[in-house]
C-alpha cells in the first residue's frame, strides 16, 4: 500500500513538473514564434513580468525579467525538457483542484448560486471530489479567480469574433461520438469516435480520423499525420477531455514547440469553429450515409477522407472562399517538422 502511495506521489509530481514546464514555455513561445512587437527580447521579458503572473497551481508570483530570459536560453539549448523543474518535492503548497472538482464547482454554482466557498468545499469532500487535506482556500481562490460570484456570470462570457491572421497560428481539436457501425470482422456493433483538427484561420480540416476508442493514442495519431502533412502549429486548442490532458501530449507539444491550450471547463462554445464543423459533418455526411452498408472502420475512414477533400476545396460562406485557398495564401508562416527538433523522437 505504501509503495502504491509513493508511486502515485511520483506521478503527481511528474504531472506538476510538466504543468510548470508548459507554463514557462507559454511565456517564451511568442518570442520563439516571432509574434512579439517589442523592439528587443529584453523589452519583451520586462513587459510580461511587469505584473504578477498566475502559476498553474493558482498562486500569483512576481518574477524578475531575467527569469523568463533564463527559460528562453534553457529552451533553445535543451528543448522542452530543459524547462522541467530540476527537482520536485512537496513543500506544502496545495496542488490545483482536479478537473472533476472544477466541473463540480461550476455545476454547483450554476444550480445553487448562493453557495459560498466553505459550503462547496464541504460538498466536494463529502462526495470524494477532493480529499479533506485540500483546504477551503483552494476553493475560495478558484471561485475568486474565475469570478464565479453567481450563476449569471457563467452565461455572460464575451463571445467576440476572433480569428488568427494566418495558417498555423492555432489549430482547434476535438472528439465526438459520431455513429455506430456493425463490423463484419466480429459481427458486433461498435461506437465510432471522430477526431478532427481545424486550422483557425483557414477553417481547413488538417486532421481527421475515426476509431472505436476515445483515447490519447487515437488523437495523437491524427495529430502526427496533420503535422507531417501541414507543419507545426504555434498553438493547439483543446478541451479537458482525457485525450487532451494526457501527459504524453504535453511532452509532444513541448518538444515540437507548440503551446498546448485548454478551453475553460464546461465551455464548449470556446471551440465554436470545431463544434460547428461537427454539426456540418453530421448534416452533410452522416445523415445521408447508409450505415448498414458500412462493414468496417476502414470503409468509413475512406468516406471521411473523401468528405474532407471536398470540404477543404469547396466554398466556405464564413470566409468567402475555399479553406484550401486561405491555406495556400498564408501557409508560409508554418514551419515543417524538419525545422524543429523533437518530433522525430515521438512514436
Amino acid at each position: 500500500m505504501e509503495e502504491k502511495k509513493n508511486h502515485q506521489k511520483q506521478a503527481d509530481g511528474m504531472d506538476a513538473a510538466i504543468m510548470t514546464a508548459q507554463f514557462r514555455f507559454s511565456l517564451i513561445a511568442p518570442l520563439l514564434q516571432g509574434l512579439v512587437p517589442d523592439e528587443s527580447d529584453t523589452a519583451y521579458f520586462m513587459r510580461i513580468t511587469r505584473e504578477p503572473l498566475t502559476l498553474p497551481d493558482g498562486r500569483c508570483v512576481k518574477y524578475s525579467w531575467k527569469t523568463p530570459q533564463k527559460w528562453h536560453y534553457l529552451y533553445k539549448k535543451g528543448g522542452f525538457d530543459a524547462l522541467l523543474p530540476k527537482t520536485r518535492c512537496d513543500k506544502g503548497i496545495p496542488r490545483a483542484l482536479p478537473d472533476t472538482a472544477i466541473e463540480e464547482i461550476y455545476r454547483l454554482k450554476e444550480k445553487y448560486p448562493r453557495l459560498n466557498a466553505t459550503q462547496i468545499h464541504i460538498r466536494l469532500v463529502q462526495d470524494a471530489f477532493i480529499p479533506a487535506t485540500v483546504s477551503v482556500d483552494a476553493v475560495q481562490r478558484f471561485i475568486r479567480n474565475t469570478d464565479l460570484k453567481s450563476s449569471r456570470e457563467l452565461n455572460r462570457k464575451d463571445r467576440k469574433a476572433f480569428e488568427e491572421d494566418s495558417f498555423g497560428r492555432m489549430w482547434q481539436a476535438d472528439t465526438c461520438h459520431f455513429c455506430y457501425i456493425n463490423d463484419a470482422s466480429d459481427g458486433k456493433a461498435h461506437k465510432v469516435y471522430l477526431v478532427i483538427i481545424i486550422d483557425d484561420h483557414s477553417r481547413m480540416i488538417v486532421g481527421a480520423g475515426m476509431s472505436y476508442s476515445d483515447n490519447s493514442y487515437g488523437f495523437q495519431k491524427v495529430l502526427k499525420e496533420a503535422v507531417s502533412t501541414y507543419g507545426i502549429p504555434d498553438k493547439l486548442y483543446t478541451d479537458h477531455g482525457p485525450p487532451y490532458i494526457d501527459r504524453q501530449l504535453s511532452l509532444i507539444c513541448g518538444s515540437i514547440g507548440t503551446v498546448l491550450l485548454h478551453a475553460p471547463v464546461r465551455d464548449g462554445a470556446a471551440k465554436a469553429k470545431v463544434e460547428r464543423n461537427f454539426r456540418t459533418m453530421r448534416e452533410k455526411l452522416l445523415y445521408g450515409l447508409d450505415l448498414e452498408k458500412i462493414c468496417s472502420l476502414h470503409e468509413l475512414g475512406a468516406v471521411l477522407k473523401d468528405y474532407v477533400r471536398r470540404y477543404n476545396t469547396g466554398y466556405h460562406s464564413g470566409i468567402g472562399c475555399a479553406p484550401f485557398e486561405r491555406y495556400q495564401a498564408t501557409k508560409e508562416h508554418i514551419s515543417s517538422p524538419a525545422h524543429r527538433n523533437g518530433w522525430r523522437n515521438v512514436s
